[in-house]
Formats: structure tokens, C-alpha cells, sequence
């Protein structure tokens, strides 16, 4: 069953809303009636394992790949190519000329994109390339490599920027240059982002909002205020009585926890285990499992992408 926050779908502006998108191939269904809803302002975060239909979502939205079925709004304008004149995208490698320089691979692209040749050096300064644009792009490190394909695809200014695995395949300090290139388009050009990663760790660092991802579904889109919310170190018990373990918590004072399908998450410190334990068990509540979770980021999703 797909869970979307009602967090998500308030009144403002969606830049992508994807209505039942779906993609099958001969072998394989590889996007299966996908609603996504991407607001403005926001870094979405496409989260999945390799193979789950990241990439085929994103070819959709862009034009690549056309839908077996759905639907796609972008900026709430069912007119596609118009409003894809509007967005940047860096699709799996960049597709940049080995034997060009940084800048000379700027204006050929810049032809295509209807970007001026006035903006080509400021953008190369913006991720940070403005002293090796006379250099050929064949001698640059794979960050280098990532960089100009983003400032390829800030050619005529877009709105929204769709990334695909940005820092797949980085060294640690690639990576660093590539997130903090995404908060700098987020903050100082009011882009929206779309990115997609199987990194975790560093999805979380710049994320503001997230697409978990599964096999072709849109398991849950959540804010990152709620994913903290969830993600809290807390007890978890199995009890024979929800409703009665519920009332003993709120006769003592506890009423920081959550009702799940396998049992109650009370985010309590971990030390207080005996004593709740005692509560419920004098309340005339059977406890048949009581367990510390450490539940961080990575785990939520492991939890998640495992139904």
C-alpha cells in the first residue's frame, strides 16, 4: 500500500505531480502507478536500490522514455514540452566532448539550450570550474566531469534540475563538491532539485524531502522533518492489548509513541525499559517483546524498502 504524508499535498505549487505513472518493458515493469509530488523550493530525494525505477521515472518526467500509462503535470501545465524547456538534467554520465575545453563544450551546448555565451563563464565559477575552462574536459577527475555536466544543464536558467545518481562513483571529496553545489543551487538560485541516489548518508545531508522507492513503486514520500521525527532512538514493545497498553502510557505521563502494525514505538530514554515494562505488566498487559531501537536514517529505509 503506498503511504503519501498529507504534509505533502497542501495547496502549494507542485513543479512535478505524477498521476498512476507507469512504465513496462517486454521483461519487466519497471514503473508501476507512481503518484509524486515535487513542490517548489524542495530537494526531493529519490530513494531506491539499483534497479528500482529511479532512472525510468526520471527519463518519463524528461521526455526520454514515454509512459505506458499516467499522467504528468510539471508546474501544473499538462503542455510537456513547454514546460520541459523550463528544466536542466544530468542523465546518468555527462555527455560532454572529451576533446573540447570547459568552455568550448559550454557554447555547444549553450546552441542547444538557447543559453548565451555571456553566462558561460559565470556558471563555470558557480560549481567552481571558472579557472579550468581552458582546459579539455577529457583531463578532468569525474567530479570535474559532474560539475560542468551541472553547469551544462544550468544553460538557460532552468527551474527545476533533475539528477540522476549525481555522486555515484565520487571519492569522498567529489562527493563533498557535488552536495554542497546542491544546497548552493537550492539557496542562492531557488532551483528545485530532484535527485536521484541509493547513498543514504549523503541523500540525507541536502534532502528535504523524500521518494522511497521499490521495485517499481512509490512506497512513501515524507518531509525530513518527519523522517527525523521517526527516525528517534526509542522502546519497542509487542503487546496482547493495544488499547490498554495506549491508557496505561497516558495515566503515566507518556505520550510521546506510535502505533505500528508490529507493536507501540515509545520514544522514552532506553534505561526506562524495566520500568515500563513493569507498568504495562502491572496493568494487566501481556508484553511479548520489548527491544531497544536505535532507529536512524538508514534503517527507516532499509525498514521500508523491505515490504
Amino acid at each position: 500500500m503506498i503511504e503519501t504524508e498529507t504534509s505533502l499535498k497542501s495547496s502549494a505549487e507542485y513543479v512535478i505531480e505524477t498521476r498512476g505513472l507507469t512504465k513496462r518493458f517486454p521483461n519487466k515493469l519497471a514503473v508501476d502507478h507512481v503518484d509524486m509530488h515535487v513542490k517548489r523550493g524542495d530537494i526531493y530525494g529519490l530513494i531506491g536500490k539499483n534497479g528500482a525505477g529511479k532512472t525510468t521515472a526520471m527519463k518519463m518526467i524528461l521526455g526520454i522514455l514515454t509512459p505506458t500509462e499516467g499522467t504528468i503535470e510539471l508546474f501544473g501545465q499538462t503542455d510537456l514540452s513547454a514546460a520541459r524547456r523550463r528544466i536542466g538534467s544530468l542523465i546518468e554520465a555527462p555527455g560532454i566532448y572529451r576533446n573540447c575545453s570547459a568552455r568550448e563544450n559550454m557554447k555547444r551546448f549553450a546552441l542547444l539550450a538557447g543559453g548565451e555565451d555571456k553566462n558561460i563563464d559565470e556558471l563555470l565559477r558557480f560549481v567552481g570550474l571558472g579557472k579550468v575552462g581552458n582546459r579539455k574536459a577529457g583531463t578532468f577527475s569525474l567530479g570535474m566531469k559532474q560539475r560542468l555536466g551541472i553547469a551544462i544543464a544550468l544553460l538557460g536558467d532552468p527551474e527545476l534540475m533533475i539528477l540522476d545518481e549525481p555522486i555515484n562513483g565520487l571519492d569522498p571529496a567529489g562527493i563533498k563538491e557535488i552536495r554542497e553545489l546542491i544546497t548552493k543551487l537550492n539557496e542562492e538560485k531557488g532551483v528545485t532539485l530532484m535527485i536521484s541516489s541509493h547513498l543514504l548518508d549523503e541523500l540525507g545531508k541536502v534532502a528535504t524531502v523524500y521518494g522511497i522507492i521499490n521495485n517499481g513503486l512509490l512506497v512513501e514520500e515524507i518531509s525530513a522533518e518527519d523522517l527525523a521525527e521517526r527516525s528517534r532512538e526509542g522502546l519497542k514493545v509487542r503487546v496482547d492489548d493495544t488499547a490498554r497498553a495506549e491508557s496505561i502510557l497516558k495515566q503515566n505521563g507518556i505520550e510521546d509513541y506510535q502505533v505500528k502494525n508490529d507493536g507501540i514505538l515509545i520514544h522514552v530514554e532506553t534505561d526506562r525499559a524495566a520500568e515500563l515494562n513493569g507498568l504495562l505488566v502491572k496493568g494487566g498487559v501481556g508484553v511479548s517483546e520489548l527491544a531497544i531501537r536505535n532507529a536512524g536514517f538508514e534503517d527507516y529505509f532499509i525498514e521500508r524498502l523491505g515490504k
